[in-house]
Order: C-alpha cells, then sequence, then structure tokens
C-alpha cells in the first residue's frame, strides 16, 4: 500500500500514519471531499483566519486600481480555490491514471512533442496557478522522461509525502540544487527530458541577482530556469493552467523559444514573468496569495 521499504522509526510511523490518512481520505468521493473545503474556507476566511493580512497586502500592493469591494471578492474566491487545491492534493494520493488523464486535459501537446522527435531537451515554466500538483500526470501523455524541479521542504516528512506523491505517474521529482546534474545524467543516456521549473519561487536573499517589474512590485526573479535552458540550450515553453470546474483543469503550451541557447540574457525570464502576471490578471484567485512572494526588498 505505501512506497518503499523503511526502517522503523518514530519519522517514519508518521510518514505512514499521514500517508494512511490521506489515502483513506481518497477513497471517498472527490464530490464528497469537497465538503471539507468549503468548511475550510469558513475557517480560513473567518475563524479566525489564514493569512489574511499577507492576502490582503499582496492584493492590495498587486491591483491598487481595484476597489477594496473588488479586493475581497477576489480574497474570498481564493480562500475557496485554496480548500479545492488542499483537498484535491490529497485525492491525489489515491488517484489512479484514468481519473487524472479525464480531470486534466492538455490542450495542445503536439506544441512539446516535436522537440521530443527531435530529440530536444524542453523546459517547461509554469507558477503556483490553478492546481500545479496535478501536472504530475504528464508523464501519461508523453515520451518525454518528466523531471520536476522542487525546493525541498523543512520537514522531512511532508517532504518525503509530497516526493511520493509528485512521483506516482512517473515524474522524476529532483532538488533545485541537483537539477542540471540530473538533466546531464539523462542526456549522456540519450534520453529527452522535459522539465518543469516553478517560476515564481522567492530566491534567498543571497541568490536575488535579478529585479523586475511584477504585479505592480520590485520582483526578485530566480535566473536559475534561463541559465540551465541557455547552457543545455533547452526549448521553452510556458505551462498555462486553466481551472475549468472543480476538479477539472486543462493545461495550454506556449511555446516561448526554441533555442535557449540563442537567447539574450533575461530574455527568457522576462518572456515567463510577463506570461505569468497576464495570467493571473486574467483569473487572480487561482493564484497562491497567501505565499509571501514580496518579503525580500531591493
Amino acid at each position: 500500500m505505501f512506497p518503499g521499504v523503511y526502517s522503523c522509526s518514530m519519522g517514519n510511523f508518521i510518514y505512514y500514519l499521514i500517508y494512511g490518512f490521506f489515502r483513506a481520505m481518497a477513497l471517498l468521493p472527490l464530490s464528497a471531499l469537497y465538503l471539507l473545503s468549503d468548511l475550510f474556507y469558513l475557517l480560513a476566511y473567518y475563524f479566525p483566519g489564514y493569512r489574511k493580512r499577507v492576502v490582503f497586502e499582496n492584493l492590495n500592493n498587486s491591483f491598487p486600481e481595484k476597489s477594496p469591494e473588488e479586493i475581497t471578492r477576489i480574497a474570498k474566491r481564493y480562500y475557496r480555490h485554496l480548500g479545492d487545491l488542499v483537498i484535491e492534493s490529497i485525492y491525489l494520493t489515491g488517484m489512479g491514471e484514468e481519473e487524472i488523464g479525464r480531470r486534466v486535459r492538455y490542450k495542445n501537446p503536439w506544441a512539446v512533442e516535436k522537440h521530443f522527435r527531435e530529440g530536444k531537451h524542453t523546459a517547461a515554466v509554469l507558477g503556483h496557478y490553478g492546481n500545479w500538483e496535478w501536472m504530475c500526470g504528464f508523464p501519461l501523455q508523453t515520451g518525454y522522461k518528466c523531471v520536476v524541479i522542487y525546493r525541498q521542504l523543512k520537514n522531512r516528512i511532508f517532504d518525503r509525502l509530497m516526493f511520493d506523491v509528485r512521483s506516482r505517474f512517473g515524474a522524476i521529482p529532483v532538488p533545485m540544487k541537483m537539477a542540471i546534474r540530473k538533466i546531464y545524467e539523462l542526456d549522456r543516456q540519450g534520453v529527452p527530458t522535459i522539465t518543469a521549473f516553478m517560476a515564481d519561487q522567492t530566491p534567498p536573499r543571497e541568490k536575488s541577482l535579478y529585479w523586475t517589474g511584477f504585479l505592480n512590485q520590485d520582483t526578485p526573479v530566480y535566473l536559475g530556469t534561463e541559465r540551465i535552458a541557455r547552457k543545455i540550450d533547452m526549448a521553452v515553453v510556458y505551462f498555462w493552467m486553466r481551472k475549468v470546474k472543480r476538479g477539472y483543469y486543462e493545461f495550454e503550451f506556449i511555446p516561448l523559444f526554441d533555442e535557449g541557447a540563442a537567447t539574450s540574457e533575461e530574455e527568457i525570464t522576462n518572456a515567463h514573468v510577463k506570461l505569468l502576471e497576464k495570467q493571473i490578471r486574467e483569473t487572480p484567485e487561482h493564484w497562491l496569495w497567501s505565499h509571501r512572494r514580496w518579503k525580500i526588498k531591493r
């Protein structure tokens, strides 16, 4: 029932306990679990609230042109979506291949398949938008070896849990510091990869090397995606995700560059930052507003 074989320890016991609880919850229909999402919304927004100061500060700074009433409507819709995101992430622990294939549609997979046929690596950029965790089903749709770059969690139990969930359908989760090494390893084996990079992580202060305008604010941005894409000459696409309705999402691949090595400095970064901002402005409630994205100042 559980992935892997581990030695007995308190940490393993807690891991099994949490994973087992999530798997038990995932046996329920998703429609029933959404009742818990509705309860989460009431508790997170009203009693006493989850990071409401952060959410409202981020929204007000990002959309100074919007009225207080509009900001409040976006915040409420965000908390409803956040509840769905929590429930859907738990449900992912028991979701089968057929179901995730039915709930997540890839609108134009040929946009990345052409690079696969050429044996070329592809960098896929996305943000914490919609339900990015359900992207882990993409290996079922492509011949690519799918690599997911992630920032390791400080809590080892939840880090291990997220690793196992993200790899259920064949994706390869790789910590940031090992990204280039892993891609080179697969390249030496003659295996073309599509590598997912989160574009909106907050970089550590000592790595805040590039600042740009994003959502009306001076924002530090990782240059890691660009540096890897240029170094390995990866094609670059943007993963545009839409929430069609509860429990159903659609991905569209937006081609940015066919030859990463041919781009100028910051060209890739500026391109994906602008697309993420456009996506957020289109439907703002589906982005992760409770994240302290602007905690680092220039």
